[in-house]
């Protein structure tokens, strides 16, 4: 069964919101725009390994897609999570291509393509960091010490891999997407005693649901933006121009001119994924550039977000649910680089 839908990753919609509203001159324009190129890939074979994981959906596994939780001052991102009533496995998922070599002796992890060489974090040292944080996580809210262990899928067809060194544990680890499915029946063998109650699993997929939180503020903190480096105003849904016009109680574009009744609550999407979950009308006038106090309330009132009950200074509030139904509903088109 599913624990959390795929959807388009929330590292992604942050990314997009980033770029609708850096400047094009900044300094951190393109490694934003190399990063999301990076991160749409990713996506593109993790939807791919879904052509493979729909065999387990009626079996024992529970499969939550694209957990965030944080990490102090960082975000543990995993791609995807199989939770069984006997152990957990983090699939660590990469669509690249060209040969791909895990260097065991430097512990390396560097991709030839074209001819050209280039290294990147290795995904063997990412998925062991994933696994260590699961199990801290587990044993932090009393959870039955179920085992963690951890797979690294390279979801392209095309990739060769090769390993360099005799670390048999790595090799075991990693596989292509096709070859899947004959990996995950040696952690059922290795893992065979029950851990979790049915009870226990249900508590667990609360758990992690509840858990999970979109990693708004890290992406700009990471790559050292500042608020005062992005643009505010409402921006247009169709073109991602901003700022927009008031005209006749509708948004303005002037440049592709057309009409929003709505284009404030993309902008206030904007905010959340950018800055934080709460908001406050004067917050959302200065981001929005919005001159009316009522005028913004009433736009922050309209998308039915939960309220702190104080009229002065009142939050409002959006979960990482309302966040996910906030996005699939009025997710801006992808901005083209």
């Amino acid at each position: 069964m599913i624990g959390k839908e795929r959807g388009i990753p929330i590292f992604i919609l942050i990314l997009e919101a980033i770029l609708r509203r850096l400047p094009k001159f900044h300094v951190k324009y393109p490694l934003i725009v190399e990063e999301l190129e990076r991160r749409w890939a990713g996506f593109r074979g993790e939807e791919a390994l879904d052509f493979y994981l729909r065999s387990l959906l009626d079996d024992e596994y529970i499969i939550f897609h694209d957990l965030n939780f944080p990490d102090d001052e960082y975000n543990c991102q995993i791609d995807t999570l199989l939770l069984t009533s006997r152990f957990a496995l983090i699939l660590e998922i990469k669509n690249m291509t060209g040969k791909l070599t895990f260097d065991t002796e430097n512990e390396q992890f560097f991709q030839n393509k074209d001819g050209i060489e280039k290294g990147f974090s290795d995904p063997i040292a990412q998925a062991e960091r994933h696994q260590k944080f699961v199990q801290q996580l587990l044993a932090k809210h009393n959870m039955p010490p179920v085992p963690v262990d951890y797979l690294v899928v390279i979801s392209n067809s095309n990739a060769l891999l090769a390993f360099k060194g005799n670390n048999h544990k790595v090799i075991k680890r990693v596989c292509k997407s096709h070859s899947m499915l004959k990996r995950i029946p040696l952690y059922e063998q290795k893992y065979g005693n029950v851990k979790l109650t049915p009870k226990d699993l249900r508590k667990l997929s609360k758990l992690l649901v509840k858990l999970n939180t979109p990693p708004t503020k890290y992406i700009l903190q990471n790559y050292g933006i500042k608020k005062s480096d992005l643009k505010f105003g409402v921006h247009c849904p169709t073109c991602d121009y901003l700022p927009l016009s008031r005209k006749k109680l509708k948004w303005y574009c002037p440049s592709c001119q057309s009409f929003s009744n709505n284009a404030h609550v993309y902008t206030l999407l904007d905010y959340f994924l950018l800055f934080d979950l709460k908001i406050t009308n004067q917050l959302f006038r200065e981001f929005a550039q919005i001159t009316s106090p009522d005028a913004s309330g009433r736009m922050l009132r309209s998308v039915n977000l939960k309220y702190s009950r104080a009229n002065k200074g009142r939050y409002y509030f959006a979960n990482s649910k309302q966040l996910e139904n906030l996005t699939k509903k009025y997710r801006s088109p992808r901005r083209k680089s």
